[in-house]
């Protein structure tokens, strides 16, 4: 047990969905909050499910400030001239340093979506539906390194087969309101369960980019479906090419029962709104994609990158 003030004065930064649903719940739960920090608008375009959290603190008449680098002297700052007991930090792709964690009286909480030491990392939400590492909601005490600290509330839980990025995110919110509800009583009684985490079970999550979302046609169909459903909405989402029209695949599904087979990248068929593409196995019904310029697909268009056309462009620029 980790002893803390009865009715902990706390702090809270963020800028995504997680973020507004801790806010909501620390409101809820009537929590002693002086102090919310906002991620400007001026600095979330990079940020997948941005929320600003101003409407909410002002709703509820909480001091609020926004911030674009959460290691900025004015955090501490403020941190300390509020007296702040914990510091929520959550869904910031920031890393907290040492002067903003040394700040609260008490200790900085982080929040990550898998069973910490498990999947310690970015780009977590992609991993769990690329089938990587399994989905949690846990509390942890942030300290120097990548979500390495002490664990001080941690729920598994399953999600439904073949989920896209969205639904884990919705799982996601409302496994963190149940666990709200029973984390924040005990932390308004000024008791916290802090367990250190094995390091010799750690394992990590590499960054990934708007990039690693390029479709391979030659890879596996379930390959390819799982990479749709990763970087789906509200993610960059995966994406094919044809010349240079980039096309990005929001939905699909795996059309084994399609009696036809061709090239991978191909087209095979067009019904309505809806195109099927050959697989390394078996072809691909996309259901739902978009376009940056007007793309209309034709039985026998072939998708992906052309490496003849890259060579040629690589060999005339020499």
């Amino acid at each position: 047990m980790k002893k803390i003030p009865e009715n902990p004065k706390i702090a809270i930064a963020g800028s995504v969905n997680s973020s507004k649903a801790i806010l909501e719940k620390l409101i809820e739960h009537k929590m002693n909050v002086v102090l919310v920090l906002g991620l400007s608008p001026n600095v979330s375009h990079n940020v997948s499910g941005y929320q600003d959290l101003k409407p909410i603190a002002s709703s509820s008449n909480l001091r609020f400030k926004y911030f674009e680098k959460i290691n900025d002297d004015l955090i501490a700052q403020e941190l300390k001239a509020h007296e702040v007991d914990l510091f929520f930090v959550v869904g910031l792709s920031q890393i907290v340093r040492k002067k903003v964690l040394k700040a609260p009286k008490s200790a900085c909480i982080g929040y990550h979506p898998t069973l910490l030491p498990k999947g310690r990392g970015r780009a977590a939400v992609a991993w769990i539906v690329l089938g990587k590492v399994d989905p949690a909601v846990t509390f942890f005490e942030i300290d120097e390194g990548m979500d390495s600290g002490n664990i001080l509330f941690q729920q598994p839980f399953k999600l439904p087969e073949s989920p896209y990025a969205e639904h884990v995110i919705n799982a996601l919110i409302t496994e963190i309101y149940k666990a709200m509800d029973s984390f924040l009583p005990k932390l308004k009684k000024g008791i916290i369960e802090a367990n250190e985490q094995k390091e010799s079970e750690a394992t990590y999550l590499g960054v990934r980019r708007p990039l690693d979302g390029l479709i391979d046609w030659q890879d596996k169909a379930a390959n390819i479906f799982r990479l749709i459903r990763a970087v789906s909405h509200p993610l960059p989402g995966a994406f094919t090419l044809i010349k240079n029209t980039k096309i990005i695949i929001w939905k699909a599904r795996i059309a084994d029962e399609l009696p036809m087979v061709g090239v991978p990248g191909r087209i095979l068929r067009v019904y309505k709104d809806k195109f099927y593409v050959q697989t390394g196995d078996a072809p691909l019904e996309i259901q739902e994609y978009e376009s940056q310029k007007s793309f209309k697909p034709k039985v026998g268009m072939k998708l992906g990158v052309n490496i003849l056309q890259l060579l040629n462009q690589v060999y005339s620029n020499e």
